[in-house]
């Protein structure tokens, strides 16, 4: 392959009837993008989108379903120079992670310049030899074409430079919808050739509880951020149908507990009166509703969890 293939449109595809599977999973610093093109993908709402870093903790997967593939995408957390004993569980999870998937999509802003850490995420992938890597060049909707051929020729630059090729470089705009099927096409012939691995219709397989904990957790922080970056974690105790409900009008009682750090944590949770507790527990009951298709009776409980950010107990026990 002389110089650099940027795709942007699909070439035609030979007809075979093969059908491939396997899994994808897109790396990138924080607000690269990525879980805005797993939901453009999948076609609907599964990763949490969020404006801060490291909110996706859980390896939360879409599915896409077409005829000749099924490509499962694994959300992994950012990978980061570790301060804390969480932050080195999630850099070991992030490399186990890489090297079980089939294709990794490294995501990179097309607004801008390629910094150190998205040099510090390449090498990590250099070293990653087997796994074939898929530039998606994210949001170049923000860009005019003068700025996005630089940023393509620099893309194919930092491979050259640290000893690797990319398999594809894909331009995309998840948020006009541009390429973003062009790049399913582009994946899936990276894929092992397979059998569906999911039922059709399975959009992710996390399970519901951490589903409704991560949509808890993100009505608990919104607001807060700068305050709470990220010591909350939410632990869905108990998800029970009421009983005594006739069948045409069921509802499920939620229990779940909203942990923080620090005593002094609470009052910012909860607000003047509880008023903003109960504003999370009003969205988020909405998103939970809307995502389980059934009413829900959410009880919150906020509960102190000493820095548990860095003890293995608690993360064990708060599902990290």
């Amino acid at each position: 392959m002389n110089g650099m293939s940027v795709r942007t449109q699909s070439s035609e595809q030979p007809a075979e009837t093969v059908h491939r599977a396997g899994f994808a999973c897109f790396v990138g610093r924080p607000n690269a993008g990525k879980s805005t093109l797993t939901n453009a993908l999948v076609g609907q709402k599964v990763a949490i989108t969020s404006n801060r870093p490291q909110t996706t903790r859980h390896t939360v997967r879409g599915i896409v379903h077409r005829p000749d593939a099924q490509l499962i995408l694994v959300d992994t957390p950012g990978l980061h120079k570790p301060r804390t004993l969480l932050g080195e569980r999630l850099n070991d999870v992030v490399r186990t992670t890489w090297a079980e998937v089939d294709v990794i999509g490294f995501c990179l802003p097309a607004d801008q310049k390629l910094g150190p850490g998205d040099r510090f995420i390449a090498k990590e992938l250099a070293g990653i030899k087997k796994t074939p890597k898929v530039a998606v060049v994210t949001k170049t909707d923000l860009v005019d074409s003068k700025t996005l051929a630089e940023q393509l020729i620099a893309i194919d630059q930092l491979a050259k430079e640290l000893g690797f090729e990319w398999a594809e470089i894909v331009p995309v705009s998840a948020v006009g919808d541009q390429q973003v099927e062009l790049l399913a096409d582009l994946l899936v012939p990276l894929l092992p050739e397979g059998p569906a691995l999911y039922p059709e219709g399975d959009l992710t397989d996390e399970p519901e509880q951490v589903m409704v904990a991560e949509l808890i957790r993100e009505a608990a922080l919104e607001g807060v951020r700068d305050e709470l970056p990220h010591s909350i974690a939410v632990v869905v105790e108990e998800m029970l149908p009421r009983e005594d409900r006739p069948a045409e009008r069921p509802l499920l009682d939620i229990h779940a507990n909203v942990y923080i750090e620090r005593p002094s944590q609470k009052g910012i949770i909860i607000g003047p009166k509880g008023k903003r507790l109960k504003e999370v527990g009003i969205k988020s009951r909405k998103q939970i509703e809307a995502l389980l298709g059934t009413p829900v009776f959410l009880d919150l409980h906020v509960k102190v969890a000493k820095d548990w950010q860095r003890d293995p107990k608690q993360l064990r026990k708060l599902g990290f």
